[in-house]
């Protein structure tokens, strides 16, 4: 059906609203809410409401600002001391792995369409193309599952797989470009993609190292009158940094991870704002893309997929990634079988490799819609699959640990720099704290904790010692770190978790 731009809109808001809620359902029973993004756009589309959205160009559009978004971000929040103890095995698994995924999967494709399944064939290049294409993993939802479990990995899992799911979307994105090039230019030579590849890969490292150090003196020595431009300027920066990149030949997410990288590890003015800001954005676009991505597929295309989806999936699943993090591995005695065995379980297919087989088809690969399908099932196939038995899994391997969960700041609207340590909560007074007297100094509060300011009913005001207080009244609590912070809960009577 044709809509105006105003039915546009509001069809689009309603959209986003149903995704946020759904969102939030998913993050409370550990659903991966990509998988709940897609199957809302899948209902929105020609099979459901008849939304009408057919143009891999736009949805490839949509899917790279939001790849740049999402990498981006995902640079400024790592830290580089996280990443130190386990650099070397996540920048193999993100390179070595993803080849041999790709090239495992590719030969096995090949094989069970040239041998076993006779409704479709492929060529040798064509099933390393949907190989290369899947051999990227989607870390971002399953941390997200894990957070809603107030869950913690043990062995430096998690940074780990951070590291991963920054650095192997390049991998595959040049895979995927170089096997178009193969499919549509029979006659290039192997010299010629070798040194297209460490083109791709030298020149994008290059670039985003340089341009991540330059931004950081741009955004710190720029005085701009208006603090809210600065997270303008830092969205600005990291087009740059992928334009840039991509005009010279290298691989532009590739740079922009690691711009990020870079900036979020030094100090810049107005860094929490910025980081709130690339944080929500971060959730738009990928709600934006997903709910595209949902509507470009046609729900009764994807049946005819659904068998060699489904042993290639499960191929994926319990062969390919599972080999390839075990050989990556071989030189590394740190990380225990269980360790390993996880990380070969958390290779999740995300909204990545669906953005990728956009490409294939968008340069007039032969069946290219094909391989759209396949990829999208796939994806659904992983998600529903693997994605709700990440925090099962990692469980019974016994890899888990309980973190405390942190208080948020409801009554207070405050915030304190990363580079301040110090840790904040609130505290509403009641009868069990007043029980030695209702000023301030009567309460047992431990050395190093201050509170810093009280609300009662509307109104805000800074205490004293014979401050009275009052039963309701919420105090805002300042003290030297989070273990201190846990001893006051503990002098006071207050469980640590809610």
């Amino acid at each position: 059906m044709t809509l105006s731009f105003e039915l546009f809109l509001l069809i689009a808001s309603i959209l986003l609203f149903i995704s946020l809620l759904a969102g939030k359902t998913g993050y409370k029973f550990g659903v991966p809410t990509l998988l709940l993004f897609l199957f809302i756009g899948i209902g929105a589309g020609s099979g459901g409401l008849g939304i009408q959205f057919s143009s891999p160009s736009v949805a490839q559009y949509i899917g790279v600002v939001a790849l740049n978004i999402i990498l981006f971000s995902g640079g400024l929040d790592t830290r580089v001391s996280e990443l130190r103890p386990i650099a070397t095995q996540g920048v193999m698994l993100a390179t070595i792995g993803v080849l041999l995924t790709a090239f495992i999967t590719g030969v096995f494709i090949y094989w069970l369409t040239n041998n076993i399944i006779q409704s479709v064939t492929f060529s040798f290049i064509e099933s390393l193309l949907i190989a290369g294409i899947m051999s990227s993993t989607d870390s971002a939802s399953v941390f997200s599952i894990l957070r809603s479990k107030n869950l913690s990995l043990k062995e430096n899992l998690r940074p780990l797989l951070e590291l991963e799911s920054g650095s192997n979307d390049p991998m595959a994105f040049m895979i995927t470009i170089v096997l178009i090039q193969l499919l549509n230019t029979p006659e290039i030579s192997g010299w010629e993609v070798v040194l297209k590849f460490l083109q791709q890969l030298i020149f994008g490292a290059l670039a985003g190292a340089f341009l991540g150090k330059l931004s950081v003196k741009l955004i710190n020595k720029i005085n701009l009158d208006n603090d809210a431009l600065y997270s303008v300027l830092m969205l600005t920066v990291m087009f740059f940094i992928f334009g840039f990149t991509s005009f010279i030949g290298g691989n532009g997410y590739l740079a922009v991870y690691l711009g990020g990288l870079l900036i979020g590890n030094h100090r810049v003015v107005h860094r929490r704002s910025t980081m709130k800001f690339f944080d929500g954005l971060t959730w738009l676009f990928q709600i934006i893309m997903f709910l595209a991505l949902g509507l470009l597929v046609e729900p009764r295309e994807l049946l005819p997929v659904a068998g060699i989806g489904i042993i290639v999936g499960m191929f994926m699943i319990l062969v390919s990634r599972p080999l390839s993090v075990f050989v990556t591995f071989l030189p590394f005695k740190n990380l225990s079988f269980k360790a390993k065995t996880f990380t070969s379980w958390v290779g999740l297919r995300g909204a990545v490799p669906i953005i990728f087989a956009t490409y294939p088809w968008i340069s007039d690969v032969p069946q290219a819609k094909m391989m759209f399908n396949i990829v999208f099932f796939i994806t659904i196939l992983s998600l529903m699959l693997q994605g709700t038995t990440v925090p099962l899994m990692a469980k019974w391997l016994n890899l888990t640990q309980i973190l405390p969960q942190k208080r948020k700041l409801k009554e207070f609207d405050i915030e304190f720099s990363d580079d301040i340590k110090s840790a904040t909560c609130e505290i509403t007074v009641d009868k069990h704290i007043l029980k030695q007297g209702n000023r301030l100094m009567d309460i047992d509060l431990p050395d190093h904790t201050l509170v810093a300011m009280v609300k009662r009913h509307h109104q805000y005001f800074i205490p004293r010692g014979n401050t009275h207080l009052e039963e309701g009244d919420s105090l805002l609590v300042i003290t030297d770190n989070e273990e201190a912070m846990r001893e006051t809960y503990q002098q006071l009577g207050i469980k640590p978790m809610e």
